[in-house]
């Protein structure tokens, strides 16, 4: 297991070294001048322009301002926006807000929707499993931006039940944008959960084990639903670093000033460093939780080994 973890971190490098340069092309080569952007309805002199466009290596080729980024951000300097700010002290005040409304996300994600599969499978046919179908298909069908407007205008404004936007209720303020975050996932987990659970129970070992006089609670809860967690926790642990990717509309529509509101306030302003620095961190994040995942596997399945 150790080597394991050894070869997939290494392996990590240069994932994180091929993003980081497709997010910095992506994000330098688009057409737009950020420094007139910057000035907006202030004109700036010509030398005010040349001397900003030298402090931020806007006039360099894109091959050497990445040379010159991946080098500060080997010291540990993610760069500073236009306002002289470091890009790390933005990550370090919003990181907290957004990893909160992460964490909310994925526990209404795991919970309501791993309740939802695992009595849709064991009662498939029934009712209720046609009610988890249908609103699992509404929920998938719907954007994100509509299910965030709806619930605010619905749980905030007209029902008063929860605040509208701000995080200054604490928890409280992270439960409706974290029940929105988690609408999709959430969706597809109870679908997931209810597959996978259903086509164990048809298995030939859970047939064997009920031969055997084995109670139903034990053969659901020890062996057929501790197979059909595999999938699901691959999906859960690959989601926790889509949900603070995804939390970009979320964070906006709710006001929340997380890692999200500060990429798509600096998409705004074509303050390239701040959206490369924060995404390639939401890279990191991704790849992180995928190993975290598969670190899981042998837990869940002890015919799993690495080594």
């Amino acid at each position: 297991m150790g080597r394991f973890v050894a070869r997939r971190l290494l392996l990590t490098i240069p994932v994180l070294i091929g993003a980081s340069f497709l997010i910095f092309a992506m994000v330098y080569a688009l057409p737009g001048d950020p420094i007139r952007a910057l000035a907006g309805d202030r004109p700036l002199s010509a030398a005010v322009q040349a001397q900003l466009r030298d402090d931020y290596n806007l006039d360099d080729p894109l091959w050497l301002q990445y040379g010159k980024y991946v080098g500060g951000l080997v010291q540990g300097d993610f760069g500073t926006d236009f306002s002289g700010r470091p890009v790390w002290d933005t990550i370090e005040q919003r990181l907290p807000v957004t990893a909160k409304l992460a964490a909310a996300a994925v526990l209404f994600e795991a919970v309501i929707g791993l309740l939802a599969g695992i009595l849709a499978g064991i009662r498939r046919g029934s009712w209720f499993d046609n009610v988890v179908l249908i609103s699992t298909t509404l929920i998938v069908s719907v954007p994100v931006f509509v299910l965030g407007f709806i619930a605010q205008y619905l749980f905030g404004l007209k029902w008063g039940l929860f605040p509208t936007s701000g995080i200054n209720d604490g928890w409280y303020s992270y439960l409706l944008p974290g029940l929105v975050l988690a609408s999709l996932s959430l969706a597809y987990v109870a679908r997931l959960t209810r597959t996978s659970l259903a086509d164990n129970l048809q298995a030939d070992y859970v047939r064997t084990a009920r031969a055997k006089g084995l109670k139903p609670s034990v053969i659901i809860g020890k062996h057929t639903l501790r197979n059909s967690l595999i999938p699901v926790v691959t999906y859960i642990g690959a989601d926790i670093g889509a949900l603070m990717g995804g939390a970009i509309v979320t964070e906006s529509i709710f006001n929340i000033p997380g890692l999200g509101r500060a990429v798509y306030d600096a998409v705004l302003r074509q303050e390239g460093s701040v959206v490369v620095g924060i995404v390639t961190l939401f890279v990191f994040f991704y790849i992180f939780f995928n190993l975290v995942v598969d670190v899981l596997y042998a837990l869940l399945d002890p015919r799993i080994r690495y080594d």
